[in-house]
């Protein structure tokens, strides 16, 4: 044990702070468990809402400084590597996800007269006289 009041309290500051992170730390334990054994069990219909539980778990135990936040990226994507290679891997492709909608372009409508009022006069730039 430190013989000085300042080390002594930074210990039982550390001390604190440790029991504090326990329990995020098993909680982050337990959801990355759960994603990944249903990703290895083959339940595709479970395992993209367990792995995002997980990814949330990571990102809350990152920001509260739990984990290191390259720590917590390399986790989410550990998992979403697992989860994406099982998905491609499977037989039937997850077809409930919606199509992302593609946006129809309107074509301008070109007046003359709003074309020469949006046009900027080039800019010219003096010469400098030769010193």
């Amino acid at each position: 044990m430190t013989s000085r009041k300042s080390a002594q309290k930074a210990a039982r500051v550390a001390q604190r702070k440790a029991e504090r992170n326990i329990p995020i730390r098993s909680s982050v334990k337990t959801y990355i468990t759960k994603a990944r054994k249903l990703i290895l069990a083959s339940d595709l219909d479970a395992a993209p809402e367990a792995v995002k539980q997980a990814a949330i778990a990571l990102d809350k135990a990152a920001q509260k400084g739990v984990l290191h936040p390259n720590n917590a990226a390399r986790r989410k994507s550990r998992l979403m590597k697992s989860l994406n290679a099982a998905l491609a891997a499977s037989p039937k492709k997850l077809a409930a996800r919606p199509k992302k909608k593609v946006k129809q372009e309107e074509e301008p409508v070109e007046s003359v007269e709003s074309a020469e009022a949006i046009e900027k006069p080039k800019r010219v730039r003096k010469k400098k006289a030769p010193e």
